[in-house]
């Protein structure tokens, strides 16, 4: 499906097979992170990459933080699985 976004005054369209109100949320968010670097002489490239840049930090930033926490809840997971292991009768015994 095709879907028209704005992004610094200019109008695109985008086939994609996501929600026309999801890319408009995510054009919506690059426009305003070029519009947070676009301060001084900068040409339209160097915004655009400014911005890239700094979207690219806030990912990895958010992937770091993500995959500790999955790492810790896989633990936690095996933790319990380990403590309903021993508390649960082996098979052939009866409780």
């Amino acid at each position: 499906m095709a879907t028209q976004i704005t992004i610094r005054g200019r109008q695109y369209t985008l086939r994609s097979d996501e929600d026309d109100e999801d890319l408009n949320a995510v054009a919506a968010y690059v426009d305003g992170k070029m519009d947070e670097v676009s301060h001084g002489s900068f040409d339209e490239y160097t915004v655009a990459l400014l911005a890239a840049l700094n979207i690219a930090s806030e990912y990895h930033r958010f992937r770091r933080t993500v995959g500790g926490r999955i790492e810790d809840l896989d633990r936690e997971a095996a933790a319990i699985g380990a403590i309903l292991e021993a508390a649960l009768p082996e098979e052939g015994e009866e409780g």
